[in-house]
């Protein structure tokens, strides 16, 4: 055999073993790799609180990369502090009610959607017209769920959120009027003790706005009746003009006493 013939054979026989080698290395790195993993998920699956704890850490470190990559925080659950609903998933007459408050009011159909769900909601429970419900926000409000009077009525509804603080309570406290759905329901409840204390709906609205002791109410109970009126007629289906919508009421009077009654069943409000 040539020198040549040696060389060559030597450098295959070189090439061989080092080939051989990175297989048994890479075969058995694969064999760990394997066998770390299987550790791993048996750990996982006895470890629970592990496999939670590793799951919140990857989660955080794929929020914070997304972070900065669109430059502001993640919050996939900000959602659900939205207070909306797709009008188009409402029945008919909700929808119709919510399309037309939303048109004159300039308010989007979305969140009017939600009030207008949880008004009828409410409203079939407490066996109250839902749009009676939605012509006093109407006229309180024009649907500004941060509204406030001088005197302090806040939200959707104007409540008296001072006054009426304890019935916040089952909310989370006085910040739950800025709340929409809660400040709905809580004015809701103060409006069926108006209406029960005076015993009319008409006297209830004159209660309601803190005009109980006076001999005009400002025309209050007329706005509302009127804008009760239209919206029941858009319920029923029938074509409402969008009459431009009236400034909502301004409370500027400190609370009043309607009428001398039981301390338990007292029912302040405020004047307008």
């Amino acid at each position: 055999m040539t020198a040549l013939g040696k060389t060559a054979q030597g450098l295959r026989t070189f090439a061989s073993d080092i080939a051989q080698g990175f297989f048994e290395i890479t075969h058995n790195g694969f064999a760990l790799v394997g066998l770390a993993t299987v550790f791993c998920v048996i750990t996982l699956t006895a470890r629970p609180d592990l496999r939670q704890a590793g799951e919140t850490k990857l989660m955080s470190w794929l929020q914070e990369r997304q972070a900065a990559a669109v430059g502001m925080p993640i919050e996939l659950d900000a959602i659900d502090r939205a207070t909306a609903a797709n009008p188009s998933d409402l029945p008919k007459q909700q929808a119709a009610v919510a399309y037309w408050l939303s048109k004159k009011y300039r308010v989007a159909p979305e969140p009017l959607s939600a009030l207008v769900a949880e008004a009828y909601d409410i409203g079939s429970r407490e066996k109250l017209d839902p749009t009676l419900i939605l012509a006093i926000m109407a006229i309180e409000s024009g649907f500004n769920p941060f509204a406030q009077s001088p005197v302090g009525a806040q939200g959707l509804m104007q409540v008296m959120t001072g006054v009426h603080k304890d019935k916040y309570e089952n909310f989370g406290g006085k910040h739950a009027a800025f709340d929409p759905v809660t400040n709905l329901r809580v004015g809701v409840k103060v409006l069926q003790e108006c209406i029960q204390r005076s015993g009319s709906l008409q006297a209830g609205l004159k209660f309601y706005v803190g005009a109980a002791n006076m001999e005009d109410d400002g025309g209050y109970a007329g706005k509302v009746m009127a804008e009760y009126a239209r919206l029941k007629l858009v319920a029923a289906g029938r074509a409402v003009p969008l009459a431009q919508p009236q400034p909502p009421v301004v409370r500027t009077v400190a609370p009043v006493e309607p009428a001398p009654a039981p301390v338990e069943e007292k029912v302040a409000a405020v004047s307008s």
